[in-house]
């Protein structure tokens, strides 16, 4: 899997790691040109970067959520890298869903933008169940990813797995979105005007990156002081 690594210093493993899965027909490039790296050293945070460039056939012969693990994930861990989060934006969000619902050992958090959540079936489905929070999976394949997604959207306070949602108030998607919010910690929620398009995925980031990493930093140096 090609990605593209932004290291906060040369030669030096962060404790920090973002992995980031960007959308359908979206590469590491992209967040470049959107601005997600000078946000993060604009802000002097010592976090390493590494943006996957996401194959949509490893979707089709599913080997995706392998490939992430055994190629990105273990080898940081490997590195020596304390806490990996994984930022993923639509289909990259979906994808760090199913990542996280397989292996929720293995990463400290997710920061999810406009994530797609499943299908009109499914989302259909919850919506006329009033809600996540009475719908039920009922048995599940091992193949069933978009339920065992919502599975773990619906229990996501019983994993050690930190969840913080993004997305436009006017995003196609804002419906699901909605449908996972309420089964989250309001605080861990952002929404802000505009649809599914970078300028607002930027925004999004800039809000996570200031409660996520600037807000700790700030309350850490406090307590020692």
């Amino acid at each position: 899997m090609r990605t593209v690594v932004d290291s906060a210093q040369p030669g030096v493993v962060a404790a920090t790691r973002v992995l980031f899965l960007p959308a359908a027909y979206s590469g590491p490039e992209d967040f470049v040109r959107a601005g997600f790296v000078s946000a993060v050293r604009k802000r002097g945070l010592p976090l390493d970067l590494e943006f996957a460039d996401v194959n949509l056939q490893h979707l089709t012969d599913r080997s995706i959520l392998r490939r992430l693990r055994h190629e990105l994930v273990l080898p940081a861990r490997a590195l020596g890298c304390q806490s990996i989060w994984i930022c993923g934006i639509s289909l990259g969000g979906f994808i760090g869903l199913a990542f996280a619902e397989r292996y929720p050992a293995e990463i400290e958090g997710l920061c999810l933008l406009a994530p797609y959540l499943g299908n009109h079936m499914i989302t259909g489905e919850i919506e006329r169940a009033a809600g996540v929070a009475a719908w039920q999976p009922g048995e599940l394949g091992p193949d069933d990813d978009e339920r065992r997604v919502w599975r773990f959207i619906k229990t996501s306070a019983s994993y050690p797995v930190s969840i913080h949602l993004g997305y436009g108030r006017d995003d196609r998607f804002a419906n699901s979105h909605r449908m996972m919010a309420a089964a989250l910690d309001p605080q861990s929620v952002q929404v802000v005007a505009g649809g599914h398009e970078w300028p607002v995925w930027s925004e999004l980031w800039t809000v996570f990156l200031d409660r996520q990493f600037v807000q700790h930093d700030t309350q850490v140096a406090a307590s020692n002081g």
